[in-house]
């Protein structure tokens, strides 16, 4: 018992030392960690919860979760609450979930991209860059 105790500590440290030792950004007031997949990185940020209960609502957990790379234009809480009154109450409803599916994934590209290739992206446009979405949309920047 005292074997199976020391190895959980050890774990439980090696664990919080790994956690602390990756390079971590800020997004919405929380650490965002490389070794975590977008959704579980999500949920630990305040300002991103009703995007979070709309990829549920959407059934796009998995999605994003899986292999990717997958890149978020993740709009924050003060986006939607932006949207005309009502808006996001509709959209969470099971009824809308093509809808909503098609906003949010409007928000998706595949691959990575952090802010240099951005600015590359647009310094490489002459001012302009365009990517492709999930959704088979162009985001435009």
């Amino acid at each position: 018992m005292k074997k199976l105790f020391l190895l959980s500590v050890i774990a439980l440290f090696a664990t919080v030392t790994f956690a602390q030792k990756e390079k971590t950004v800020q997004v919405g007031g929380a650490a965002m960690y490389p070794s975590k997949n977008i959704v579980e990185n999500a949920v630990n940020s305040k300002e991103h919860t009703t995007l979070v209960a709309a990829v549920q609502a959407a059934g796009l957990v998995e999605t994003l979760q899986g292999a990717g790379p997958f890149t978020v234009f993740a709009p924050v809480n003060k986006a939607f609450d932006m949207l005309p009154a009502g808006t996001v109450d509709e959209l969470l409803k099971p009824e809308s979930k093509d809808a909503l599916t098609g906003v949010l994934t409007y928000h998706v590209v595949a691959g990575k991209y952090n802010a240099s290739d951005l600015k590359k992206l647009i310094k490489d446009g002459k001012g302009m860059a365009e990517l492709s979405t999930v959704a088979g949309g162009k985001l435009k920047m």
